[in-house]
């Protein structure tokens, strides 16, 4: 037992005013419930499959409802998944042209069972065109079983950066050969003591059916933040003001505001490295008619390029159309 105020160096509240998870000691848990459900719909919906007698192709996520989470304790990692997921599927036959739909539905995808072993039923609606159903519980099966496996794959990899942080020893050598560094080849942030990521940016337009004045409060006011993202937010529209959306999984700060010109904001997602933070700034161009959204992120980790771009897109954009939309038709 270690004597009175010398601390055990394991025990962090001792040894980091800080709080840093030195040598990975403490239990830390990240949920992955929202970037897998964004994963399994950038790997699954897509899939196309093709023989003589046909093609088809996964044109929807029709369901997608469970969890999913991983922990660390002593420096190893801990998953758990459960999901249970449905696919649409649409096909047409070569020699007659004729379309057909269908389902294919995966009522358990857990730790419990290997992708090999993981149930994959695939339905027709009713009429011709078996010969499509049976290209999908062949072919079809094994591609879906195959994306399975890289949402796995990631869920261990892409989505683990920066949970396991270097031991005390390697982190005080990587500050070392840190501060030597005067520029590096690829933009990089800081993930834990000396240790660097690569990231890039993104540059995104959207056009709006808006004013520029309706479009920027969307941004800025906490009702409409919440009805757009369909659940609660923290937001404080000001320089240096934070907010949080989407149940925390979005978290940051306000840079500047510039009153339905532009916004420039420190901007997260939850299961990035910690501490990391891209820098968002959100121009609002007036076009007859609309409002045309101009955005740029710098900063995105590299493994998260895909998952920011959907985050942006399906979750911000087409679900503020949504809103404009609706708030249309009520008056």
């Amino acid at each position: 037992m270690a004597k009175w105020g010398q601390g055990d160096p394991r025990w962090i509240v001792e040894e980091r005013e800080d709080g840093t998870n030195v040598n990975n000691w403490h239990w830390t848990e990240r949920d992955a419930t929202v970037w897998s459900k964004g994963k399994l719909r950038e790997l699954l919906v897509g899939i196309a499959m093709e023989n003589e007698a046909g093609r088809c192709e996964i044109s929807e996520l029709k369901q997608v409802e469970g969890e999913a989470s991983c922990s660390s304790r002593k420096g190893k990692l801990i998953f758990f998944y459960e999901w249970n997921i449905k696919l649409a599927w649409k096909g047409t036959v070569k020699e007659s042209g004729a379309k057909h739909k269908g389902l294919i539905e995966i009522p358990s995808l857990s730790e419990e069972n290997e992708v090999d072993d993981t149930e994959v039923n695939v339905s027709k609606k009713k009429g011709d065109g078996d010969i499509l159903k049976d290209l999908m519980k062949t072919t079809g099966t094994a591609k879906v079983r195959e994306a399975l496996g890289e949402y796995l794959k990631a869920l261990k990899t892409e989505f683990t950066t920066g949970m396991i942080l270097p031991t005390k020893a390697v982190a005080t050598q990587e500050l070392t050969i840190e501060k030597k560094l005067t520029e590096n080849t690829l933009q990089a942030s800081p993930v834990a003591l000396g240790v660097r990521i690569p990231t890039v940016s993104l540059h995104l337009t959207e056009l709006f059916d808006t004013t520029v004045e309706q479009l920027y409060s969307i941004f800025t006011v906490k009702d409409l933040v919440q009805k757009f993202s369909k659940s609660p937010a923290v937001l404080e529209a000001e320089k240096g003001g934070k907010f949080q959306m989407f149940d925390g999984n979005i978290t940051g700060e306000y840079v500047e505001l510039l009153t339905n010109r532009k916004i420039i904001m420190k901007w997260r997602c939850r299961n990035w490295p910690e501490e990391h933070y891209a820098t968002v700034a959100l121009n609002f161009v007036p076009a007859p008619g609309q409002t045309e959204l101009q955005l740029d992120c710098k900063g995105v980790p590299v493994c998260k390029e895909e998952n920011t771009k959907f985050c942006w897109q399906k979750q911000h954009f087409e679900e503020i159309k949504g809103l404009l939309q609706l708030t249309t038709q009520n008056v």
